[in-house]
């Protein structure tokens, strides 16, 4: 048996991963926020997850949860973790507050780093070796490698979650942790719902219209999602050794975004415009 550790394991991508490593007969732990979701994922799961409740913004509680999991796995330490947990903040860079645009790296950037820092030694990150070496696996984004308007900040953090993930990799070859991306398109999940909440604080702004055309094409995109199972069985399939790239892209239609990576800047933004009727 091995020991996981999936962050934002409450909904989506973090849930259905726990729930396939589980039936894998692996030991999962499954970080949620609120102790009502770790109640639920308790009782759903059985005796092999265990929930931990923290924030991965919250210095005290990643080390209190990794005390805990350090009690529990003894010396198997963590065959793997993987940095799910993330939120989307929406809306035009003329507009949007500083603060928000730093809540989203807070979350999506620092909470990953904060996390993977907190649980490297039971990945195998040090010398001598008292672990295993695991695998880290940080979720990002087909956002991080195409731009497009109203989520930049989005964009941005996955950008810096691709950096992050190289980086990691390479500076933690002497311990031969292996470090891998994947990314998504629109998956089915809860966090893009947010979005239509967030365009009604840019009503009475110059964006007003465009922020409403722009919330009818995310839920347009939303009919062609990839189902969270998919990426779980991805997951699975790299800690089985089954899979050895450092980057997955997993997305229902990939050739638009493959299109659009090899067009001029300019060409982008004309379609941009015009889709957006700017």
């Amino acid at each position: 048996m091995k020991y996981y550790l999936i962050t934002g394991a409450s909904s989506g991508i973090g849930y259905a991963t726990c729930q396939f490593l589980l039936k894998q007969g692996h030991f999962v732990f499954g970080s949620v926020r609120k102790e009502a979701d770790a109640m639920r994922l308790q009782s759903e799961f059985g005796h092999q997850f265990k929930a931990l409740v923290f924030d991965v913004c919250d210095d005290e509680g990643v080390a209190k949860a990794a005390g805990e999991v350090t009690k529990i796995v003894g010396k198997n330490g963590l065959a793997g973790l993987v940095n799910n947990a993330g939120i989307v903040v929406y809306g035009p860079l003329k507009e949007l507050k500083l603060s928000e645009f730093e809540r989203q790296m807070e979350v999506n950037v620092y909470g990953l780093l904060r996390v993977t820092k907190a649980f490297l030694h039971l990945l195998g990150a040090q010398h001598p070796q008292l672990f295993p070496a695991g695998k880290i696996i940080n979720i990002s984004s087909v956002s991080g490698i195409f731009t497009t308007p109203f989520l930049v900040p989005y964009c941005a953090s996955k950008k810096a979650v691709e950096a992050i993930t190289d980086g990691l990799r390479m500076e933690l070859l002497p311990y031969g942790i292996d470090v891998v991306s994947i990314l998504p398109g629109p998956v089915k999940t809860s966090i893009w719902a947010k979005a239509d909440e967030q365009k009604n604080e840019f009503q009475g702004t110059d964006y007003e219209n465009i922020m409403e055309r722009s919330t009818r094409m995310i839920a347009k995109a939303e009919q062609k999602t990839i189902a969270p199972e998919r990426v779980a069985q991805l997951i699975n399939g790299i800690f089985a050794n089954q899979k050895r790239r450092p980057h997955y892209i997993i997305t229902a239609n990939p050739w638009p975004m493959r299109i659009a990576r090899l067009l001029p800047a300019r060409w982008v933004d004309y379609f941009i415009k015009k889709n957006m009727k700017f």
